[in-house]
Parts: structure tokens; sequence; C-alpha cells
């Protein structure tokens, strides 16, 4: 049996990249996984590929109407929600005074608020249980700060101060909640932000102490371990995920 045998897991943002990486991981240890993504297509993909009765949502965590049909439509499914990781996020590089409110408002729902709906939603769930686990994707850049990611790094500083809140409010319901801030990992939204030029790529990989990017598996081994029994004793915590480029 694996370490989340039969746990009702939504994962969002899980069409690709990181999410994905958790969303099978978390089939791997026998996880009942709901993949969520804004693509549903992607997340139909993902659900058939990994199995283990996994199943597929549209939803868009910046809106709350999506995320609270996704949330009744697995507590109809399943009875129970067991774990929630929050992935979703979406990010452009550039300096600060380039940007503009619109930007603002964009990187901010998506990665912020697109986390407090789906907590909002389904801590009540997991209060009436009296158990749950919570994993919220950060990044290095909430803790060290990045340029060309400032108001990014503003949102993901704001999840980790979140997410301490919400583990003290909650630990009395058996809810555990704890954060993961990946550093630089190969994934598309990563190339897209300029991870695919070969000097920048270069240089970052010199820069980290074991020599490479991360992988969307590293990433989800940590999820995987805050998201199961080990770790229920466990909340409140901040755990980086860089091969040493930050040690916070």
């Amino acid at each position: 049996m694996g370490r989340l045998q039969d746990k009702v897991t939504i994962v969002t943002g899980a069409g690709s990249g990181i999410g994905k990486g958790i969303a099978a991981k978390c089939a791997a240890e026998g996880a009942v996984v709901i993949v969520t993504d804004m693509n549903g297509d992607a997340a139909q993909a993902v659900a058939e590929e990994i199995g283990g009765g996994a199943s597929a949502y549209t939803v868009d965590v910046t809106d709350r109407a999506s995320v609270d049909a996704m949330v009744e439509g697995v507590r109809a499914e399943h009875g129970r929600i067991d774990v929630l990781v929050n992935n979703a996020g979406w990010d452009i590089g550039k300096p600060f005074i380039d940007t503009d409110a619109d930007f603002w408002d964009k990187v901010i729902a998506i990665n912020y608020v697109g986390a407090l709906n789906t907590c909002h939603a389904v801590l009540p769930v997991m209060v009436e249980q009296n158990s749950g686990s919570i994993v919220n994707l950060a990044s290095d850049a909430g803790r060290v700060g990045s340029s060309g990611e400032a108001v990014y790094a503003g949102a993901k500083a704001g999840i980790i101060g979140f997410s301490k809140t919400i583990a003290r409010e909650h630990a009395r319901n058996q809810v555990n909640v704890n954060v993961v801030c990946p550093g630089p990992t190969d994934t598309a939204l990563f190339a897209s932000m300029g991870g695919d030029n070969p000097k920048l790529r270069e240089g970052l990989t010199r820069a980290i102490p074991f020599r490479r990017l991360g992988t969307p598996e590293d990433v989800a081994n940590a999820v995987a371990f805050f998201a199961s029994d080990e770790a229920s004793f466990i909340t409140g915590q901040t755990l980086s995920v860089s091969g040493g480029l930050t040690m916070a």
C-alpha cells in the first residue's frame, strides 16, 4: 500500500509541469487524484494517464464558482476530501517598472487568490471530517526575492504567511498545512520565462550546488511526504526544493 492509499487528493494546475508530476506521484502512492486545470483536455489526459480512479475537472482557481462546483462534485462522488495541493500558478518575467496594474491583478489572482478560493472551499469539509492535509506551493522567490518576478514573489510570500496562519487556526481540527517552495524547475513555464535560453540555463545550473535544475518529480516527492500521514505532526512549515540554491 502507498503512503496516500485511498486518500482523495485534489491537485490544481495539474494538466502539465509540476502539477502533473504531483498528480502522478500521488497516484503512485495510492491516492484517488482529482486532476484540475484550466485546460480541461489536459486535465483529462493526465487523469487517464495516471489511472487509479483519477478524475478530471476544468477549474479556474480565480473563479470561486468554478472552484465551488469542483469541490461539490468531488464531495458528492467521494464523500470526503483528504488532501488539497494548491499548485496552479503563472508569471511572466519582467522588471517591476515595466508591469502594469492589469498584470498585477492577474498574477495575484492566480498565485494568491486562487489558493484562498480553494482553501476557503475545502477547509470546511476537512473541519467537518476532523482531518486533512493542505500543501500549498509557493516559490523560493517568495523567500529570497527574484529579479523580474516582483509581483509573483510578493504573492508567493503571501502564500507562506497565509499557510502559517490557517495552520494555526486549524490544528485543533487535525488539519495540517505546509508549504513547498520549488527553486528553478525544468518545466514549460520555466522555458517560457527564459529557461529555454542556453546561457540562462547554464548560469542557473552553475549556481545550484547540485549542478542541475529541479524536476517536477523532485517537487512531487516533497508534496507527497507533506500529504502523507508521515507528516501528521508537521504543520506551518516551509520547505525549499531547490538543490541548495537557496538556504533560507
